[in-house]
């Protein structure tokens, strides 16, 4: 599986209308931050964006006109969807070693069926393998893309709390899931965090804590104050992080930033009074990197940072309090396809 950095061939989006994620108002205020998504990634690389219905592509096409958008950029596909988590359901590509790309179609049941129905979600890395001639194969369990990151030299990083999961893959052990991982994503090394965020109802996805910048090098999320409900979780992350040894016996390059508020006042649809807000869920596209922010008093530290590691791409932040308060947040809504024009 190539690390995020590789050269894409296209980013695959999902446009937000479902009203049980969106209730009321909230629904046009997460369109107005795809809209920017849109216009500044589509510069950097095609933009693949499902729509589910006519009604709903009219509304795109109406909404990205009035914008500084190139719409032979965004090829649109009106395609039934559940959601917009594309992350976790669209396909994961990986790279035979004859050169050639191929889908992982992993199965997809939203988060251990928290949110029915997925059935839509779920049959969409086969409509791209059909529809674009790709070679697909199906490992046969549960695996979302936001539950693993990878550094393309043979590290992944995950966590118990979602892999090792009752709702996701109760007959399988620590032991079948890595086997599982080595097969299918080509990883020689499995790095276990525990746990993450409250409020995050993946039940601790790794794009919110902890990604790699370079290929020895991460960012961590870590807490300033000893009483948010976030520090403990997240400084065992840490701990576990800096015992790591990568292949050839060196040690794993930590940089940490302080996770942005994540209280909220009142509470989302779900019932949570917390949102997984976390400047991890940046993502990396050709010649850009999409950064959320959330929190004047840390922006800059996270936009200082991954200028830092990635000085040869545009890093610009979108603001993204409308779009975490449904759970999810930049990387969530994106997904890389590789090998397809």
């Amino acid at each position: 599986m190539p690390a995020e950095w590789s050269r894409h061939s296209a980013t695959q989006l999902h446009w937000p209308s479902n009203r049980k994620t969106w209730p009321g108002e909230r629904l046009e205020r997460v369109e107005e931050v795809y809209c920017r998504i849109i216009e500044e990634l589509h510069f950097f690389e095609p933009i693949h964006l499902f729509v589910e219905s006519l009604g709903i592509r009219n509304r795109v096409m109406q909404k990205l006109s009035g914008r500084a958008v190139d719409l032979d950029r965004v090829i649109i596909h009106q395609q039934k969807i559940n959601d917009v988590w594309a992350r976790d359901c669209g396909p994961i590509f990986v790279q035979h070693e004859s050169g050639n790309f191929v889908i992982t179609d992993w199965d997809y049941n939203a988060w251990g069926e928290k949110y029915p129905p997925w059935e839509d979600d779920n049959a969409i890395p086969a409509f791209i393998a059909d529809k674009y001639g790709v070679n697909r194969v199906r490992p046969g369990i549960i695996l979302e893309g936001g539950s693993i990151d990878v550094n393309g030299d043979g590290a992944l990083l995950t966590t118990e709390s979602v892999l090792l999961h009752e709702n996701r893959n109760p007959d399988l052990s620590k032991e079948d899931i890595e086997k599982y991982l080595r097969t299918y994503l080509g990883v020689n090394q499995i790095i276990w965090l525990k746990r993450g965020l409250a409020g995050d109802d993946t039940d601790g996805h790794i794009d919110d804590l902890t990604r790699w910048l370079n290929k020895d090098t991460v960012l961590t999320m870590v807490c300033e104050d000893k009483e948010d409900v976030n520090y403990e979780a997240l400084q065992e992350n840490l701990e576990i992080l800096k015992q790591v040894e990568l292949k050839g016996g060196n040690k794993l390059n930590i940089e940490t930033l302080p996770l942005p508020q994540t209280k909220i006042d009142g509470a989302t649809v779900d019932g949570s009074e917390y949102v997984p807000a976390s400047y991890a869920n940046f993502y990396i596209a050709n010649g850009t990197v999409l950064v959320p922010l959330y929190d004047k008093k840390y922006d800059g530290k996270a936009l200082e940072l991954l200028r830092k590691y990635f000085p040869g791409r545009k890093v610009i932040g979108i603001e993204c309090s409308d779009l975490v308060w449904g759970q999810g947040s930049i990387h969530c809504i994106t997904q890389q396809w590789y090998g397809i024009n």
